[in-house]
This record gives structure tokens, C-alpha cells and sequence, in this order.
């Protein structure tokens, strides 16, 4: 379960059960959900589905907590029928990495920027 919110600071909040899909850029919500707590859409893009099928989805910004860690990403706004997914984007957000062979979240290793000089 993640915490889904407009913002940081937002008071509005619900929480979603993801399944998390690290092959997806943008986390899918269900937009009545988004609707709710107050995230709005600001554009709209097309999706290409596994069987090739094109769909158009909002998209807006949220932010995400999960385990008091939290970060923003982008987020389509669900259909009926759209599963909740946790993107690729959100997890970079929130600092995360999916092990898909144990099916757990691991911190990310962060890896300090380098500057070289060439001389």
C-alpha cells in the first residue's frame, strides 16, 4: 500500500494497493481516486497495450509515500478496467528498486556524481 496525495503537503490522501510493474514508465491510478484528493490533469498521451491496442489516458502529477519515504511523479488516470501500477518513475522517486525474483523493494544504491578532468 502506498499513500497517494495532490502534494507534499497536501491534507487529502488515500491510500492504493499497486501491483508494482518496473517495464511501465508511469504508475497508473484510478482516476476517481485522483479526482478525489484533488490532482488534476494536464495533458493527455497514448499508450500502446501488450496485444498493440492504442489507448489515451490523463496524466497529471502526484505525490507518493511509502514507508514515510516519499517522492512526485507523474501518474495516468485509470479507466474502469485499468489495473493500479506502480511505474518505473515513481519507484526512481521514492528511492526504490524492485527485486522481481523475490518480489520485494530494496532502497536504491545511490551513486555520487564524478567530474573528470581531462588533462
Amino acid at each position: 500500500m502506498l499513500l497517494v496525495k495532490e502534494s507534499r503537503r497536501a491534507e487529502k490522501s488515500e491510500e492504493v494497493e499497486f501491483l508494482i510493474d518496473s517495464g511501465v514508465v508511469h504508475s497508473v491510478v484510478p482516476g476517481t481516486v485522483l479526482t478525489a484528493i484533488g490532482i488534476e490533469a494536464y495533458k493527455t498521451l497514448k499508450f500502446v497495450l501488450a496485444d498493440g491496442t492504442i489507448i489515451e489516458r490523463h496524466v497529471g502529477d502526484a505525490y507518493f509515500e511509502y514507508n514515510g519515504e516519499g517522492g512526485a511523479a507523474p501518474v495516468v488516470f485509470g479507466e474502469v478496467g485499468d489495473e493500479p501500477l506502480l511505474g518505473a518513475t515513481t519507484l526512481e522517486s521514492l528511492g526504490l528498486v524492485l527485486n522481481p525474483f523475490k518480489r520485494e523493494l530494496y532502497p536504491m544504491r545511490l551513486m555520487p556524481a564524478r567530474t573528470y578532468v581531462s588533462g
